[in-house]
Parts: structure tokens; C-alpha cells; sequence
């Protein structure tokens, strides 16, 4: 079993410095609330850095032109999958991410993880 967060941004240098200015002049518009909810401007989340590692499952996270040419899903991004005997199911959907903040997100995973295992 693996999880799969999926960022709604593209990949490479380039796209990670548009990604910044997008945040710092028009954060209300920036399209990847799952960026936002683990990093601030320039760098990770310590909170969120720490919690990955409190997990006892795979993470992988990917963007979305990775995600596109790796699994060709086109689920609204950004979202959470859950990989399970070679089939993607969408685990925490765009409109659930969209409403997190960091301390929600957390607990939500916890609590999903927690439902997997009983």
C-alpha cells in the first residue's frame, strides 16, 4: 500500500519559480492547495516535514505532469491517491483538499489510515 499526493503544479526549476511569485502576488488564485498546505513560500512545512515522517506507509509525491505520464489519471488535482495491488484509487479528492489547512489534513490522513487498518 502506498500514498500518492499529487500537486497541481508542473515539475522542473522554471515552474517552481512561477509557482512563488504566483503565491506571493496572488496567493487567493494559487491553484495547488496542497502546496499550500505543506509549504510556504520557499520550503517545506517543518509540521508537515516531521508528520510524513510519523507515518508507517510509502509516500510518494509527484506533480502533475509526473503524475500524467506515469499513470495517465486525469482526476482533478491536487489530490491524494492510494495505491493498493497496482490499483489507484483517488484517496482525499481536490474539493476535500481544497477545505484542509495543515492541522485538518493531518488529522484526516490519521484518520483514514486508521479506518484501513481495522
Amino acid at each position: 500500500m502506498e500514498l500518492i499526493f499529487v500537486y497541481n503544479a508542473n515539475s522542473g526549476k522554471w515552474n517552481g519559480y512561477m509557482d512563488i511569485m504566483h503565491k506571493i502576488f496572488s496567493p487567493k488564485t494559487y491553484p495547488c492547495s496542497l502546496c499550500d498546505i505543506t509549504y510556504g513560500t520557499f520550503k517545506i512545512r517543518e509540521e508537515w516535514a516531521e508528520f510524513k515522517n510519523t507515518l508507517d506507509i510509502p509516500l510518494t509525491f509527484l506533480h502533475k505532469d509526473e503524475w500524467l505520464e506515469q499513470y495517465g489519471i486525469k482526476d482533478k488535482l491536487p489530490a491524494v491517491f492510494i495505491k493498493e495491488d497496482n490499483k489507484i484509487k483517488n484517496w482525499i479528492p481536490a474539493e476535500t483538499l481544497d477545505q484542509q489547512e495543515l492541522g485538518s489534513l493531518k488529522n484526516l490522513i490519521k484518520e483514514k489510515l486508521e479506518m484501513i487498518k481495522k
